[in-house]
């Protein structure tokens, strides 16, 4: 017997959101963090770096490195996808725009997924709100419509998906990936041509990408979720056709991943201390919020749905691949980037909050998003008046001392961009506060356009002093200044994202160390490998010349040592 839904919503209340408003609102989300900055340490950089060496024919397609050194992860799509956009445009655009180009587009691909996977689960006959005694409820297509609308303001407003979804790395193409399969299962009852081939496109790219465990977790799990589900559209000679398509696509990427070595053991589990397990609380709250708050609301709400005998595919599905992301994401040690594969599903789960969510409830979101993200934006232009003037003191005391050899920059561009951004937050309050047509997305418009706000303003008024911070370009100048137009230099057991700046920000030629005999006049050391350092140095063809420290990361150090002539 299906239960009565929990949403009652009136053909009022789904107010179209306007497609040219919500297109804005996702380019002005998705452009900054891809266009003018410098590659940020660490994934980033080594990403980058390791698409550089392809593109120039430095290293192997099929086990891509950089003068000796791999990433953390065992990914091929990604650094391929970089290098042939490199290529691609090469002489057109500077090369770290070039190589970011694909995963803007993989940001786009993955919103789109998000949207279209959610319409389509809302389109579902358990999905739909409430009928009316004497009509007026809202229309199945509109309903489905506005809460996709719904799914993609709350993926904007997870305050986690910000950096990670700007970065030139494997996580971001598995972003992309989750986000094409959410989308096939959704819409396969509705139509088998194209998501079939997101289906494929999804699987494969996560097992390229560095996570052929989890393309195995959801093809199973599509598969399951698909058994459970009567579908009314499917006869059950359909429904057993598009299981086994799951099933051998499935077995197909396992066997992909083994014929390309690629099955790692990554499994790391939490040590059991009280202070883990918080660390771990605390990652699921913010890097989820509010997307995560609003699906635990909807789980509650729509209860008797997934509690049945037969649970509904628009709650079954997501929850799917969020608990598999969760697991995931507390067993391994990258739990962050592995929770970013949640966020797609989440959001859609939060979406099918708002048809739940009382007036009450509505306003506290409104109210504390307003004073939340209103107050950030606060504190950014204050900061950055204070690195223009000096005034207020404290602040401008405080970047002193935190970024030590910073120079403020102005820039005109960057200056106007953020003024019309903070406009526009300023007219969107007032158009939430005001008087208005009831929209059921209206709820999550502040949230996402907080997000926004904040991540523009990042990216515009701070920008120099973030890539300051977050590149190793200062790292790389004061070793440049020290050698100066050497011959070549040889590196030993530096960090993945150390060579990348070092290939990036300077022309030196850089050579792995041969313990047996010296190629170069200069060497650098990770001084965090002691052994190796002090190997070297007991060696007697090495003097140490100095310590290289980033001037924000102690840790980030370096040993610059000078050939001994014999």
């Amino acid at each position: 017997m299906i239960k009565p839904t929990p949403a009652i919503v009136s053909q009022n209340a789904v107010r179209r959101l306007p497609r040219l408003a919500l297109l804005i609102f996702c380019l002005a989300y998705i452009v900054p963090g891809f266009v003018g900055r410098s590659p940020w340490k660490s994934a980033d950089l080594t990403s980058f770096g390791i698409m550089s060496s392809l593109a120039k024919g430095h290293t192997s397609w099929l086990a891509p490195q950089m003068v000796g050194t791999t990433g953390d992860v065992d990914a091929l799509l990604p650094h391929w996808i970089g290098a042939w956009s490199i290529q691609l445009f090469a002489g057109y655009v500077p090369i770290e725009l070039a190589a970011r180009l694909p995963f803007l587009l993989l940001l786009i691909v993955t919103l789109a997924a998000t949207w279209y996977g959610t319409y389509h689960l809302a389109r579902s006959d358990r999905a739909q709100p409430v009928a009316f005694a004497f009509g007026g409820e809202a229309r199945p297509t509109d309903y489905a419509r506005s809460i996709a609308d719904g799914a993609v303001l709350a993926l904007i407003a997870s305050l986690g998906l910000a950096q990670l979804s700007h970065e030139v790395s494997p996580a971001q193409v598995q972003l992309a990936c989750a986000a094409l399969l959410f989308y096939a299962v959704a819409a396969l009852p509705f139509k088998p041509g194209l998501p079939v081939f997101a289906a494929a496109l999804g699987l494969a790219g996560l097992t390229l990408s560095g996570a052929p465990s989890l393309s195995l977790v959801f093809g199973a799990g599509a598969c399951a979720v698909l058994l459970v589900d009567p579908q009314s559209r499917w006869s059950r000679q359909q429904a057993l056709w598009r299981i086994l398509f799951f099933a051998l696509l499935t077995a197909c990427m396992a066997a992909l991943a083994s014929q390309l070595h690629l099955w790692r053991w990554r499994i790391a589990l939490p040590d059991g201390s009280l202070v883990k397990w918080a660390s771990l609380g605390r990652l699921l709250l913010w890097f989820t919020w509010p997307a995560g708050a609003l699906a635990v609301w909807t789980l509650w709400h729509w209860r008797r749905q997934w509690w049945s005998r037969t649970p509904s595919l628009h709650l079954a599905w997501p929850m799917m691949l969020v608990t598999a992301a969760i697991i995931t994401t507390l067993s391994t040690a990258a739990g962050d980037r592995s929770l970013l594969l949640a966020l797609p599903a989440l959001a859609a789960l939060a979406a099918f909050a708002l048809p739940t969510l009382g007036r009450s409830i509505g306003a506290l979101v409104d109210w504390f998003t307003l004073l939340f993200f209103s107050g950030s934006a606060i504190v950014v232009w204050v900061v950055w008046i204070a690195m223009q003037t000096g005034v207020p003191s404290q602040p401008a005391a405080n970047v002193a001392r935190l970024a030590p050899g910073f120079t403020p920059s102005f820039s005109t561009l960057g200056f106007l961009i953020a003024l019309a951004a903070t406009l526009a937050w300023a007219w969107l309050v007032s158009w939430r506060v005001g008087r208005h047509r009831a929209a059921i997305w209206k709820s999550l418009v502040l949230p996402a356009g907080g997000v926004a706000l904040c991540w523009l303003l990042l990216m515009t008024l701070w920008l120099p002093l973030l890539d300051y911070a977050r590149s190793n370009q200062s790292l790389v100048t004061q070793i440049v200044d020290q050698v100066g137009d050497a011959p070549c230099i040889e590196v030993s057991q530096l960090r993945p994202e150390q060579v990348a700046a070092l290939q990036f920000h300077s022309t030196l030629p850089l050579r792995v160390a041969n313990a047996q005999s010296v190629q170069c006049p200069w060497l650098l050391v990770n001084p965090n490998f002691s052994a190796a350092g002090v190997s070297v140095l007991a060696s007697g063809h090495w003097s140490l010349r100095a310590r290289v420290n980033h001037p924000m990361d102690r840790a980030n150090a370096l040993w610059l040592l000078k050939a001994v002539k014999p």
